[in-house]
């Protein structure tokens, strides 16, 4: 997997597409959705259920997998679930992982230019969302209130005090009902949430070329071996691994 250079601060925009060499991947979790493709050739993706090799994945927030795309240029396209597009694409999943055959495949990238820019490469994640729904329209309602705590999360510095009463606070709800609230709307429990977001913070830190241990500090970790272990079980991949990957900021 490689991740694209971000220098701004704060977390991924909602659609975020980078290309470049495919790699391996261990059996791993995170709350993204994502598209990858094959520009030529197939990949491979292993779940509990079966190993599929296709020209492309679409994968579902928070499904275990493993992925293969070795030797084959990749486009990697990280969707936010919570998002507009995310939630389109995410209505028309009908499995937790979605192969994509090379005749989709190449309809997809037939306006991806080989050399695109950052704006081009964003305006055709959105466009690929909407491809990809099929004309579904989003069903999964999240709470208002949760909407408008997610909103405060992206844009909160790492030392935020993120504990469950001021979260509550911000969210105008009771403690109790933002637990619930909260994984009714957006699929997995608060806490685990909050590690996606530090671990997102830590690429940015990373691809901007800080050592791991300070992006480790800068994103909230306890300590790089605690970012590291996350990096595996979400990336399936450790943090230098991922790190050693990534090109670096100018």
């Amino acid at each position: 997997m490689q991740l694209p250079v971000v220098t701004a601060a704060g977390v991924w925009p909602p659609v975020l597409v980078t290309t470049g060499p495919g790699a391996r991947s261990e059996a791993h979790a995170h709350h993204a959705m994502h598209l990858v493709l094959a520009r030529s050739g197939t990949l491979a993706v292993t779940t509990a259920a079966a190993l599929v090799r296709a020209a492309g994945i679409v994968t579902a927030p928070d499904v275990e997998h493993a992925l293969d795309a070795r030797g084959v240029d990749i486009v990697l396209v990280f969707f936010d679930p919570e998002s507009d597009a995310g939630e389109r694409l995410r209505a028309g999943l009908t499995a937790p992982i979605r192969a994509i055959d090379p005749g989709e495949r190449e309809a997809l990238l037939a306006d991806l230019p080989l050399r695109a820019t950052p704006e081009q490469l964003h305006a055709w994640g959105q466009a690929a969302a909407d491809r990809l729904s099929r004309g579904t329209d989003a069903a999964r309602v999240i709470h208002p209130r949760v909407r408008r705590l997610l909103r405060a999360l992206r844009s909160a510095p790492p030392e935020a005090d993120t504990s469950l009463p001021a979260l509550a606070q911000l969210a105008g709800l009771s403690e109790g009902r933002l637990v619930h609230a909260f994984r009714d709307s957006v699929g997995i429990p608060l806490r685990p949430y909050l590690l996606w977001q530090k671990l997102q913070r830590a690429v940015i830190a990373m691809g901007a070329g800080e050592p791991l241990a300070r992006a480790a500090q800068s994103a909230g970790f306890a300590d790089a071996a605690h970012m590291s272990r996350t990096f595996r079980r979400m990336f399936g991949m450790t943090a230098s691994e991922l790190q050693r990957s990534m090109p670096r900021a100018p």
